[in-house]
């Protein structure tokens, strides 16, 4: 037993219940100094713990008393022969895999802590269901203890038992299977397994027809770590769109302030402090920034919260909070603070899970990065030195809008965003409108390149000076003399960033 909560409540219901209990180790001997009597497993097999401890349940005698069927003579008679006592009941805590390589743990520590015996004995006693109850976590000790007061425990909750059981033990060997595929660099191997935690059940999914859970699956700062201070219960979309928020903010390095609308950003700036950088993100499109997610990349400040509670907004997400901002927003009853301790590096390798029907796709997080040596200038005119700033600050927020995406900025705030048309120049044409005034001086970002010369012409109607692209088009010279035409500058970056 790893973990030993509710282990001396859990072993007083079963010797009030006359049940003879056998345990190992640190489990007994807290058993025993809490005046429980207990068998130690070596005393009741025969068997000695050997091997450091790798060997110590993996016995006949108790696997046998956990497989044999009570309804086959044959079993009956086998167990009877061999002095084969059956077990009714099995509570098991894995030895802490997943945390250990949380903590960053050298190899040898970790392959010490992958278990053997556990799952072989969670296996063995989810399989015979019929007759034993099996227990692997200290949250369901209750349950078994009010079971045990009303006469014992039922098919029904016996066979619930067996399938948090498999799911613990499939959950359990994925993480081991993941770790050791990062361990020799295979990123994607023959067979792949995803396994989460559930954190908690939601109302409903994207649409109140459908069902919903959400599930954890690792340590990186964000939605599914954060501590949720107040308000209402996170929904799906509040969580999808948080994490869309917090993933872009984490992009910069200055103040930063993220506010998005059904995934896709709706205003991005940077500041001095966050209070300044909430005002420029607002002013891209406050209209959509009503009921949007906001995401702050410093410690939130009561002058930026105060800012914020002006309008209303779903959730707040941010590394951590002052306590006079945490006090002021709490006014708000239904807005959702998390507070992460924290930021995502978005530089951090990882995979992206994706699902189609009958399957799922897997792919390396898009970690891709551009810095000014990586851009190549394509037009007569280079960008100036503020151009240069303002067309990666654009291209950063592109690749965290849905595809087509443009993105039109100045002084390192959106001037206006064009988010999942089907053609590009519509996208740029968006883009456009909703910043109106704002645009002329505007440099414009691009997530791929321009398959034709009308996209970049509405960008220069619009009154862009500058523009950044992936490139790659066969159409490229076509866009550049179009640049040229118009005296604006443009850079290629080599690199896409689609998003869908």
């Amino acid at each position: 037993m790893s973990d030993k909560a509710g282990l001396v409540e859990l072993g007083r219901a079963l010797a009030a219940a006359g049940v003879e209990i056998l345990s190992t180790g640190g489990s007994a001997r807290a058993l025993r100094e809490a005046g429980i009597a207990v068998v130690e497993v070596a005393d009741y097999t025969g068997v000695p713990e050997m091997l450091d401890g790798r060997v110590k349940t993996l016995v006949p005698k108790i696997h046998g008393g956990l497989l044999g069927r009570r309804d086959l003579p044959e079993h009956l008679a086998q167990m009877q022969r061999h002095d084969i006592p059956p077990i009714d009941l099995l509570a098991v805590n894995l030895y802490p895999f997943e945390e250990t390589v949380a903590k960053g743990a050298d190899f040898e520590t970790c392959v010490e802590n992958i278990d053997i015996g556990g799952p072989a004995l969670i296996r063995a006693a989810a399989k015979n269901h019929d007759s034993v109850a099996v227990l692997t976590s200290p949250a369901q000790y209750d349950d078994l203890i009010a079971a045990l007061a009303a006469g014992g425990t039922t098919l029904e909750q016996r066979r619930r038992l067996a399938a948090a059981a498999y799911a613990r033990t499939a959950a359990y060997d994925a993480a081991i299977s993941a770790w050791f595929a990062q361990q020799t660099g295979e990123m994607f191997p023959a067979h792949l397994a995803l396994a989460g935690a559930r954190q908690q059940m939601l109302r409903y999914g994207e649409n109140p027809h459908q069902s919903a859970a959400f599930y954890r699956t690792g340590n990186r700062p964000g939605v599914a770590t954060a501590r949720q201070l107040q308000g209402k219960e996170l929904s799906y979309n509040n969580i999808n769109d948080t994490d869309a928020a917090f993933e872009c903010v984490a992009e910069f390095d200055r103040p930063a302030v993220v506010i998005v609308k059904h995934a896709n950003p709706c205003g991005v700036a940077l500041g001095a402090d966050l209070a300044e950088a909430w005002d420029r993100a607002l002013d891209c499109d406050p209209v959509s920034a009503f009921g949007g997610i906001i995401a702050v990349n410093r410690p939130l400040d009561v002058a930026a919260a105060e800012k914020m509670a002006s309008i209303f907004s779903e959730v707040i997400i941010a590394p951590d909070a002052a306590p006079d901002a945490v006090e002021l927003l709490a006014r708000k009853k239904n807005l959702r603070l998390l507070l992460t301790g924290g930021l995502p590096d978005p530089a951090e390798p990882g995979l992206a899970w994706r699902s189609v029907a009958g399957g799922f796709l897997a792919q390396t997080r898009d970690a891709g990065r551009i810095g000014r040596d990586d851009l190549k200038v394509v037009t007569q005119r280079a960008p100036t030195n503020a151009e240069f700033a303002d067309l990666l600050f654009a291209f950063r927020v592109a690749k965290h809008v849905k595809s087509n995406a443009i993105i039109y900025a100045k002084a390192g705030a959106t001037t206006g965003i064009g988010a999942g048309q089907m053609s590009r120049v519509d996208s740029s044409r968006i883009a456009a409108q909703k910043g109106g005034e704002k645009i002329p001086g505007s440099v414009v970002a691009s997530d791929a390149f321009f398959p034709f010369a009308d996209g970049l012409v509405a960008a220069i109607e619009a009154g862009a000076t500058a523009v950044i692209q992936p490139g790659g088009s066969i159409r490229d010279n076509e866009v550049i003399e179009a640049a040229d035409a118009a005296g604006i500058a443009m850079v290629f970056t080599g690199m896409r960033h689609f998003r869908h």
